[in-house]
């Protein structure tokens, strides 16, 4: 049947023809698409019983080729689409239009032999997915887009018409200088005063002239300072930031600019460096000071002095005495105070031992300046106490003895027999640093105690002063042996305390205690932590076995575990521990069984208390701290 014919007919006639033709054609159209390639579109009904095993599910099928005309060729219930097609139908395509095909399209088809027509443009073939990948990455456009929007962020920047942080001259970037939308009086009067406009003026007379007081002076704007050397430009911004900081200082009025006398450019450049101005430029960098000088900065020193000039302050040379040696140094008495010399930063070994740096003295200075803080008592201090010894002064100096020291100490040696090395061994440039404190008395080892109420008193000095440091400033002392408790008698009933904001008194019975030498002590003061660390010390704990000094350093180590620089308040406990110790076996004075049983007591409480605050609030010292009466 022709097209044209099938065209002039009604529908209901083109119903039942198109029926009666696709009955009778069927047989006639297989062998004419078997005898010539023909593209079709082939739809078939999935029902279970048509799957079979060895051939793959349809959604892995769909497209291919290969698929469809294994169907078409295997399946009675087949049937050939009406509409024939020039490329393969994609899945998603063939839902779209499965079931849907208009049957008055059919009046068209042509089922006689297909003439080869011209093809249709075919859109490129999806590409395969390789083999182990679920899918295929869409294509990335990234370096694209990346590349464009270099483009036109460039094109912005040249354009835009916005003020911006960085200057753009032909396309190169200048960040060194932010330039100014406007000129300040002073670049104004400079540009002018360079072309010789007007003459020139004194500093004063340009920044007693207000900004709005003269019409302004004619300048190029940005041009001109891009054509102005480097310190040109920067002498212009420091201009600009002095006529800003000190705008609200200008006082009103005005000044003819050509009634100034006449100076040189040069002059009022000069002068204007010369400006003390607050400025927001960084000051420069100042290198950290050396250990040596930051001590005389602590010192309050800007150079060493001589050791004669030191005791010169408190007494006539003639009258100095030499009262104690330690390792490290020596002690004589000036007047009231003690001075404690000891040597630093030398080569030459001192009783045997390396002397001291800088650094190490440094904590030790600051913490015995950090100590007297405590000897202040207020209603708004919470920790205080008087028994750490006052630190009066310290100073630096250098040089050798001078020989009023020298026969003091050759005296000492006479009657004690001195230990240390002979001082005229120190050379011309030997540095020290003084301790200058209070005399806080007669140490521990040499003191005689009349009775247990004194012993007592000790006891309960020493507990309170650790636990009120302890509050204060995480104190630690770590060598308090019994040459560094210092004795006097003075006729004073009580002593006052703060611990924590709680005032009390302290039954003194006429004793008071000092504690002295705080050179392996630990503090934190602030953010800082001064400290030593004794592991780099090991001799310190290779003292005797028995010796309750040396026993005490190997508990410490212990306790820190050889981590010096932590808080370990137990330390302290440690101490009054020996101090207790010291007591029953090293002293003698006047005591009862019961007062001894009273010591070795407490002594064993020790052990279960891990810090002085703790401590201080044993019965022991139920009688001898006494809440203060407001």
């Amino acid at each position: 049947m022709s097209m044209g014919s099938r065209g002039e007919r009604n529908n209901d006639d083109q119903w039942s023809q198109i029926v009666a033709d696709e009955a009778h054609n069927v047989d006639q159209n297989t062998r004419n698409l078997q005898k010539q390639p023909q593209i079709a579109v082939t739809y078939q009904r999935r029902t279970p019983e048509h799957n079979h095993p060895d051939k793959e599910g349809f959604f892995s099928n769909y497209g291919s080729s290969k698929a469809c005309s294994s169907s078409s060729g295997t399946n009675n219930e087949s049937r050939v689409g009406l509409v024939a097609s020039a490329k393969q139908v994609s899945w998603s395509r063939s839902l779209s239009t499965r079931g849907r095909v208009s049957i008055a399209a059919a009046v068209y088809v042509d089922y006689g032999p297909q003439q080869q027509g011209p093809r249709r443009r075919q859109k490129p073939a999806i590409p395969k997915v390789p083999k182990g990948k679920k899918f295929l990455k869409p294509p990335s456009f990234e370096k694209e887009c990346e590349y464009f929007k270099e483009i036109d962020a460039f094109e912005l920047l040249e354009e835009s018409p916005s003020p911006k942080k960085s200057a753009w001259v032909s396309g190169n970037p200048t960040d060194a200088v932010a330039i100014p939308s406007l000129c300040t009086r002073l670049e104004k009067w400079l540009r002018a005063k360079k072309s010789d406009n007007i003459p020139s003026s004194s500093l004063s007379h340009i920044l007693r002239t207000p900004a709005n007081a003269l019409a302004p002076i004619p300048c190029d704007g940005l041009a001109a300072l891009y054509n102005t050397t480097s310190s040109e430009l920067q002498l212009q911004t420091l201009l600009e930031l002095a006529s800003v900081h000190n705008v609200d200082r200008i006082p009103q009025g005005s000044v003819d600019s050509t009634s100034v006398d006449d100076k040189e450019f040069e002059d009022l450049v000069s002068e204007i460096r010369k400006l003390s101005l607050t400025s927001p430029f960084p000051s420069p960098r100042v290198e950290p000071l050396d250990p040596f000088s930051r001590l005389l900065q602590e010192c309050g020193q800007s150079s060493p002095c001589t050791l004669l000039d030191v005791f010169s302050n408190f007494c006539d040379p003639g009258q100095i005495v030499k009262i104690g040696e330690g390792t490290y140094g020596e002690a004589f008495i000036a007047g009231g105070c003690v001075c404690k010399i000891v040597p630093i930063d030398g080569d030459l070994r001192v009783n045997g031992e390396m002397q001291k740096r800088s650094a190490e003295l440094l904590e030790e200075v600051v913490l015995s300046r950090t100590l007297n803080c405590l000897r202040r008592h207020g209603s708004d201090i919470d920790n205080a106490t008087t028994t750490f010894v006052e630190t009066k002064d310290l100073r630096v100096c250098q040089g050798r003895y001078d020989p009023s020291l020298i026969r003091a100490w050759e005296a000492w040696d006479e009657k004690n027999d001195s230990e240390n090395d002979h001082p005229q061994q120190f050379p011309e440039k030997q540095r020290y640093v003084v301790f200058v404190l209070e005399h806080g008395g007669t140490d521990l080892e040499s003191f005689v105690l009349l009775d247990f109420n004194e012993a007592r008193s000790l006891v309960t000095q020493v507990t309170t002063a650790l636990a009120v440091a302890e509050a204060e400033y995480e104190f630690e002392h770590r060598d308090l042996h019994w040459g560094n408790i210092l004795l006097s008698r003075k006729e004073v009933a009580t002593l006052q305390l703060t611990l924590e904001g709680k005032s009390m008194l302290v039954k003194t019975n006429g004793l008071l205690v000092s504690i002295i030498d705080f050179t392996l002590s630990r503090m934190k003061a602030g953010d800082t932590i001064l400290y030593l660390d004794l592991s780099s010390d090991p001799e310190l704990f290779e003292g005797e076995r028995g010796n309750k000094q040396a026993e005490t350093y190997r508990k410490m180590r212990e306790v820190t575990d050889d981590q010096w620089e932590g808080s370990f308040p137990r330390t302290n406990v440690l101490w009054l521990q020996y101090l207790v110790d010291m007591l029953l076996i090293k002293k003698s004075y006047k005591r009862t069984g019961k007062d001894e049983r009273d010591l070795r007591s407490l002594k064993k409480r020790l052990n279960s208390y891990n810090s002085a605050r703790e401590a201080v609030h044993d019965p022991f010292f139920g009688d001898s701290l006494l809440p203060l009466s407001v």
